[in-house]
């Protein structure tokens, strides 16, 4: 069985090895990931692993058995707000941690969550995204189904951040079907997120990496003296340098644009 290669889609940069490319791109459609490859899967009514995987029409817990991976309802869906909804990440964190990359992905409507940038600076050099409570907000978001091994290597990827529950009555999520998936788990960042100091209102994260860094940078002197004088020279610096990364997450608390993240569902006890 065989899909399009990622490198053939334009998926292919991984955002930690290409920090200005960060979010990277996400799965464009339902599919099954497979090592380098996606195959689409069509959507159906029933639930996700009846659904059929279009290369060859076979189920896709049937496939997914075949490979020798858990089947769908033993994997837990995991909403990605940055990185992890692309698929050439995804399969970097995997194959590292000498796991096989096979993960259904699908873009689905979320409502009730926004997508704003972690008040902290990543070890790649960005500063990745992360979602707060948004009433207003609604659009497609990548779910992850992840099994036990996988998404252990996933929540270690994720020192930042604290894995929580997403309830679907709170947060409604419609499947690319039209039903509803009755719940997930996000990734909530443990230093909360930065505001626009412009608007008051968390800055807009997981679009452009350079675009933000030059925002961040033209706004704060003290940003310009550690990480500038461009979003080149920001990456490589803290890249490198625990402490200059440190320091620029204080910086942006000094700067008054750091909101802690309250709203959305508190990590279970």
């Amino acid at each position: 069985m065989t899909g399009r290669r990622l490198r053939d889609l334009g998926l292919h940069v991984v955002p930690f090895l290409r920090p200005l490319e960060y979010p990277g791109r996400p799965a464009p459609e339902p599919c099954l990931l497979l090592g380098d490859e996606l195959l689409p899967l069509r959507a159906g009514a029933g639930p996700l692993g009846t659904w059929p995987v279009v290369d060859g029409a076979d189920p896709l817990d049937a496939v997914l058995g075949a490979l020798g991976a858990a089947p769908a309802g033993r994997r837990l869906p995991v909403v990605a707000v940055g990185s992890n909804a692309s698929p050439a990440q995804i399969r970097h964190k995997l194959v590292g941690a000498g796991l096989p990359a096979v993960v259904p992905m699908v873009p689905v409507t979320v409502r009730g969550v926004g997508v704003g940038c972690s008040a902290h600076i990543g070890r790649a050099g960005y500063v990745a995204a992360a979602p707060y409570a948004d009433p207003d907000a609604e659009g497609p978001l990548v779910v992850g189904w992840l099994d036990p091994a996988q998404l252990a290597v996933v929540d270690a990827s994720e020192v930042h951040y604290r894995r929580v529950p997403l309830p679907g009555a709170a947060y409604p999520m419609t499947l690319p079907s039209g039903a509803r998936l009755g719940g997930a788990q996000v990734y909530v960042s443990r230093h909360g997120v930065l505001l626009d100091p412009a608007t008051g209102r968390p800055r807009p994260g997981g679009g452009d990496q350079a675009a933000l860094l030059r925002a961040l940078l033209a706004a704060s002197p003290r940003l310009r003296a550690l990480l500038g004088p461009d979003p080149v020279t920001w990456t490589e610096r803290a890249r490198g340098d625990d402490a200059v990364r440190e320091r620029g997450a204080r910086i942006f608390a000094e700067e008054g644009w750091v909101r802690a993240e309250e709203g959305l569902p508190a990590a279970p006890v």
